[in-house]
């Protein structure tokens, strides 16, 4: 488990391709691979990864699966890429983002990006069938980084979240330009709840659903908001 608070903005030093698995060689900044052990997972721009080989105090190598390459960024990155990273929490550690488990559910696209002094602004495209999991002051994790949604739009399919300097400093945010693909995990506590009452929904009420739907869309109400208490942190 991961706590989407970023540790180090690492970069991905040489790329290897064998038998359908890319490896990746991964420089660290200093301490961060301290008592780190072979087999102990590591978030790398949101992704589980599993250590492979420790090459020294500062780095490691990474295996990734076509899967996890078709999923997720990694399958572009170039060597010389830089990432973000986080060791996997130790039992009894405060979580200072929300849990992840470091599965990616999607990729998303940068809409549009605004900074004014130290307000910095990413709007970021979603596929439809995601919306339904995304709530203005609900968490989401992009590339790693547990994140509070500022605003959702559904009709237009994106959703804002809002930087603070800091975030900025210690993760790769700051340098991904419009048009960049982030790594998304969406909250897995939100999406059990609006799975259940859809699941109720439709069991009990079947085709009247969609109907439903509509009344509630005419009132400016979302289905899925219904049962949702906002989160914040």
């Amino acid at each position: 488990m991961f706590t989407g608070i970023v540790q180090a903005v690492a970069t991905i030093d040489k790329i290897t391709d064998a038998n359908g698995i890319r490896t990746f060689e991964i420089a660290f900044p200093e301490g961060f691979c301290h008592e780190l052990e072979i087999g102990a997972s590591v978030s790398i721009d949101g992704v589980c990864l599993t250590v492979t080989k420790l090459l020294s105090q500062t780095r490691a190598t990474f295996d990734v699966m076509m899967q996890s390459m078709n999923v997720t960024t990694l399958g572009e990155f170039p060597a010389g890429s830089k990432v973000n990273a986080e060791r996997a929490a130790k039992e009894g550690a405060e979580i200072g983002g929300h849990p992840l488990s470091g599965h990616i559910d999607f990729q998303a696209e940068i809409l549009e990006i605004d900074q004014q002094q130290d307000n910095f602004r990413l709007r970021i495209g979603v596929g439809r069938q995601w919306l339904r999991y995304l709530f203005a002051k609900g968490y989401i994790a992009v590339n790693g980084a547990s994140l509070t949604i500022a605003t959702v739009d559904k009709k237009q399919a994106w959703f804002e979240v809002w930087l603070i300097p800091e975030t900025l400093r210690m993760t790769t945010m700051g340098i991904k330009q419009t048009g960049a693909l982030l790594n998304i995990e969406i909250e897995r506590d939100t999406q059990v709840k609006v799975d259940t009452i859809r699941d109720t929904l439709e069991e009990n009420l079947g085709a009247l659903v969609p109907l439903l739907e509509k009344i509630l869309e005419d009132n400016n109400i979302d289905l899925d908001s219904l049962g949702q208490k906002n989160n914040t942190h």
